[in-house]
């Protein structure tokens, strides 16, 4: 039996979720949001040593909270986390959230990336877009997902090119669950090699990121890191992303899928976590389908394939990427190696 991409190769390929995005061009960013049509299951792992994030303490399987209403991916740095609060109230006038007495609390978390030196007009004063484009995300959500310049990956950048917000997916016959990852690529370090190959050529499933760029020779020992001076302090850069399966999972189950979908960004980017970066990872469960006996087996097993479509949608990302002010796109700078 093969594992294979789902029909879309997207995180929507598991039934019940949507994903929504906006972007504002002339400020270089955007917000990218994971909208499930009912509460899922959610938990996150953090590895940068400079993260931003909002309600990530609710996740914690020892925490009252049993399940998250949407997940929220932003540009913006700081200012970013105001997207969530956007999402808050979109939901809250739906009457969706966790129930608490006669009123419901929507639960969103969110993590954001640093985009704020890519050239952008950023001078937005005390009314950031954030919480706008959050809810134009919302009212935009459905089933297909534009990859590259959008949402969150929009004023996305590389140590080697453009980054961007890419995503994937993978269909395990022997447990019957279906895994999805949504990811926007803003690493200090590289996703390609010297010549321009992915550094998850590996991983590739169908000629989704160009084909087989295989290397031409060693991998090198050097790390490549993104120089931009006014970015080389903490936060100046950062991965942000979702992996999502549409088994019954427990809250810590989930913790150990987004612990183990981390690998996944060490398979697609050298070097990864690093004090710069802001390396962040949700994991959701919608529950539809029975997770098989032995649990602890079928989770290691969706956990690696959890990886896998992390690392392949970080590569589909920055290869749908575009060249936006002084970012190179990918296929402008390697498009030509075969």
């Amino acid at each position: 039996m093969t594992i294979r991409p789902g029909p879309r190769n997207s995180i929507t390929d598991i039934a019940g979720l949507l994903v929504g995005q906006a972007e504002d061009m002339a400020a270089r960013t955007g917000v990218t949001v994971l909208l499930p049509q009912a509460r899922c299951t959610a938990a996150v792992d953090v590895r940068g040593g400079a993260p931003g994030t909002r309600d990530t303490d609710a996740l914690d399987p020892t925490c009252l909270v049993e399940a998250v209403d949407a997940l929220v991916l932003s540009g913006g740095s700081v200012h970013g986390l105001e997207a969530a609060s956007g999402v808050v109230a979109w939901l809250a006038a739906r009457g969706r959230g966790h129930p608490v007495g006669r009123v419901r609390v929507p639960i969103v978390p969110a993590a954001i990336l640093f985009d704020l030196t890519n050239g952008g007009d950023k001078g937005w004063g005390g009314t950031p877009p954030y919480r706008a484009l959050a809810l134009a995300a919302c009212d935009a959500a459905g089933v297909e997902v534009r990859q590259g310049n959008a949402g969150a990956g929009t004023g996305a950048k590389t140590a080697t090119c453009k980054g961007g917000l890419g995503t994937a997916s993978a269909v395990d016959p022997e447990t019957g669950v279906t895994i999805g990852a949504l990811v926007a690529a803003n690493p200090v370090g590289a996703v390609t090699m010297p010549d321009g190959t992915f550094w998850a050529w590996p991983w590739e499933q169908e000629g989704e990121f160009g084909g087989p760029h295989r290397p031409a020779g060693p991998a090198t020992p050097e790390p490549v890191l993104y120089r931009h001076p006014e970015a080389a302090g903490a936060g100046g850069n950062t991965t942000i992303g979702v992996v999502a399966v549409d088994a019954a999972l427990t809250k810590a189950e989930a913790q150990r899928l987004a612990i183990m979908a981390q690998d996944g960004l060490a398979r697609a980017i050298r070097p990864v976590h690093t004090p710069m970066d802001g390396d962040t990872i949700f994991a959701l469960a919608t529950g539809a389908v029975p997770l098989p006996e032995p649990r602890a087996v079928a989770l290691a097993r969706i956990g690696a394939i959890a990886a896998d479509c992390v690392a392949r949608a970080i590569a589909r990302g920055v290869w749908h990427a575009e060249t936006l002010g002084p970012h190179t796109a990918w296929r402008e700078k390697y498009g030509a190696i075969k």
